[in-house]
């Protein structure tokens, strides 16, 4: 078995390898090797039987993408991109990383007859446009409102295009948005959902630039991992030929986060959050869906947290050793 991870720098790339290293299989058959591409080098430790290799560059280069898929890997994990306050600010770039680079990865493939690898696309919930029913369904049309929306939903178009012509077994995952992100903030428009978590637990103030009553749909980078993990391996004729699907999550508040941090961490954490309005950021924040259906993501196997508490019990447990700082 090899993989190939596009995005292999990014934070659910570098979980996702670090979890094949350790599950040392995939779809029943035992990881060979990873290659784990991205626009700056990834560092990743091979195993006794994995070997895993990194290269970086741009995914926008036909050539480059088509070396990438030169050794034919079994299963290709397709998560590089410009997020989506980037790409909404820098609206060439956006389209030439999430919408040519989406091609050429497509087309290196269709150009090595007779192979078929699984590719998992990673999508997102910005595919879906305002105005909103009250919880979206499987079946609502995309609308998109921004140019990471719009970038996403057409490379899930051509998803389903590729794979119905049998150019490669693809399915696509609508992400919730993930939190709580470890590290740095990022360019992403909704990285404030996680700062106002991830920093308050670690002694730091946040910044809070929406209102409490700010609903969004989320969940944890384990369940992204495990999204993607399930991905690779769900059977063809269970996806059907509708390839992209809406991702389990949670509908919350902003307040009702803050209620569960102070639940979990207690009220002194809560009080380092700093209320700062931002237009722009409140702008983009109107036009995201707010609450999902995701039936058919569930009744295939997909699986997420059911409570926020549990969420930011998870990075608790896996971003700081289990315990908060004295």
């Amino acid at each position: 078995m090899k993989i190939l991870v596009l995005g292999a720098a990014g934070m659910i790339g570098r979980k996702l390898i670090g979890h094949l290293l350790e599950r040392g299989e995939l779809r029943g058959q035992t990881i060979k090797s990873i290659h784990g591409f991205d626009v700056v080098d990834a560092e990743f430790i091979s195993t006794d039987t994995i070997t895993v290799s990194v290269s970086s560059g741009d995914i926008s280069d036909a050539s480059t993408v088509d070396a990438l898929v030169e050794s034919k890997p079994d299963v290709i994990f397709h998560l590089a991109a410009i997020v989506s306050g980037e790409a909404e600010a820098e609206f060439e770039k956006g389209y030439r990383i999430n919408m040519t680079g989406t091609q050429n990865l497509f087309n290196a493939i269709i150009d090595r007859p007779g192979y078929c690898p699984r590719v998992v696309y990673a999508s997102s919930i910005a595919v879906f446009g305002a105005p909103f029913p009250e919880a979206i369904e499987d079946d609502y049309h995309l609308t998109p409102l921004t140019s990471y929306g719009t970038q996403k939903a057409i490379g899930e178009l051509l998803l389903n295009d590729f794979t119905r012509k049998g150019h490669f077994d693809g399915i696509g995952l609508r992400f919730p948005t993930i939190v709580v992100r470890p590290g740095k903030p990022n360019l992403a428009a909704s990285g404030f959902f996680s700062n106002i978590i991830r920093e308050p637990l670690s002694g730091l103030s946040a910044e809070l630039p929406v209102s409490e009553d700010v609903m969004h749909w989320m969940t944890s980078p384990r369940s992204a991992v495990g999204f993607c993990i399930h991905a690779a391996e769900i059977g063809t004729n269970e996806i059907g030929p509708h390839r992209s699907l809406t991702l389990p999550g949670i509908a919350i508040t902003v307040g009702g986060m803050i209620a569960a941090l102070k639940r979990v961490a207690g009220e002194a954490t809560t009080d380092r959050i700093e209320r700062k309005p931002d237009e722009t950021i409140m702008r983009i924040v109107a036009n995201w869906p707010r609450n999902f259906q995701a039936e058919r993501a569930e009744s295939l196997g997909f699986e997420a947290e059911k409570t926020f508490d549990e969420i930011i019990q998870a990075h608790i447990d896996d971003e700081l050793g289990g315990r908060l700082p004295d």
